[in-house]
């Protein structure tokens, strides 16, 4: 009878080792985006596939709204081994790899399709450059087409200069804009924008329009602009490469396969959504102005000259800049346009 508890024991013992080889990983990952969101929906949506497809071996934990900081922080919980990925925006993506952030220069863009064409060309080299610099960029996504959204109409720069306009605190490309601008922003975490804008700390917001809903700034900004695409916000699901690194083949081959069709998926619903949340806007009594008094050379030559101030730090280099404008100019007259 003990002998036979024995070869119990042993047989137990002899495959442990096959059961831990098929341990699960779990996937710490954050977003700013709300709980609800068509951003967190997707996410949650891309989290629960791998953990099928993959039998429970890898699993998401997910921080979404903002409950792990704003995308500075985390960021850095990331290179502390506290989170592992995130869903980020422009401006998290910037601190890991800047040139990226040339599909944001303001006024750059006129239309999707243009974006799409600029970024099919770039997206090579994006991705090796996340790789580089110590991440896997699994699936690309934009928080669509940023407009103004204020206290009160704003019909130009010259009325932008009147406002108390937030600027993401910390935000190279941003900051380069307001001064090629001559203004005078005021630089928060967007982790406090809503009570900034609840307290009068500041009265003017840029967002997409599916943006200023979810995070709810709409309500304290009855006026948005709506007759010039500002920037295409960007963004992208990122893994650390150390995280990445240690998953088996299997798993890091399913990890980049969903994460670049829940990127699709991101672009073509957040596109979608950001149209039908103009609608929405205009059902809770937002003010759409669609006059603008500023030239549109002006507007090329605020551009550009923000552009250069970019290079000059290095953040996005002339060369990518280039190459973007080459590319979209080429673009637009295959298209029949200047």
């Amino acid at each position: 009878m003990v002998l036979k508890k024995l070869a119990a024991v042993f047989l137990l013992l002899l495959l442990l080792p096959a059961a831990h080889a098929e341990e699960a990983y779990v996937l710490k990952f954050a977003t700013l985006a709300p709980h609800g969101s068509t951003w967190m929906n997707i996410i949650t949506d891309w989290a629960n596939q791998v953990e099928k497809e993959s039998q429970g071996r890898l699993k998401f934990k997910l921080y979404g709204g903002g409950v792990s900081g704003d995308e500075p922080d985390v960021l850095r919980k990331i290179r502390f081994g506290q989170l592992h990925g995130g869903a980020l925006t422009g401006h998290g993506i910037g601190h890991i790899y800047s040139p990226a952030r040339v599909l944001e220069i303001p006024f750059l863009f006129r239309n999707y399709a243009e974006v799409d064409h600029v970024r099919a060309q770039l997206m090579p080299e994006i991705r090796a450059g996340f790789h580089q610099n110590g991440f896997e960029l699994l699936g690309w996504m934009e928080v669509g087409f940023v407009q103004l959204f204020s206290r009160v109409p704003i019909y130009s720069i010259a009325d932008m200069k009147k406002r108390r306009i937030w600027m993401w605190q910390g935000d190279p490309l941003q900051t380069a804009f307001f001064t090629a601008s001559g203004l005078s922003p005021v630089p928060l975490p967007i982790t406090e924008v809503f009570t900034s804008l609840s307290t009068g700390l500041i009265d003017t917001t840029i967002a997409p329009p599916l943006g200023a809903i979810a995070l709810q700034w709409f309500t304290k900004t009855p006026y948005m602009t709506n007759n010039i695409p500002i920037t295409d916000g960007i963004g992208g699901l990122i893994v650390a490469r150390k995280f990445f690194d240690g998953l088996p083949k299997d798993l890091q081959q399913l990890l980049r396969r969903t994460g670049d069709a829940a990127g699709a998926r991101l672009l073509v619903e957040t596109r979608r959504d950001n149209e039908k949340s103009l609608e929405v806007l205009k059902q809770h009594g937002v003010t759409f102005t669609t006059e603008w008094k500023d030239k549109d050379s002006d507007l090329y030559d605020l551009r550009d000259r923000a552009a250069a101030v970019l290079a000059k730090d290095g953040y996005i280099p002339a060369d990518i800049f280039d190459r973007a404008r080459e590319s979209l100019t080429n673009y637009r007259v295959r298209q029949g346009k200047k």
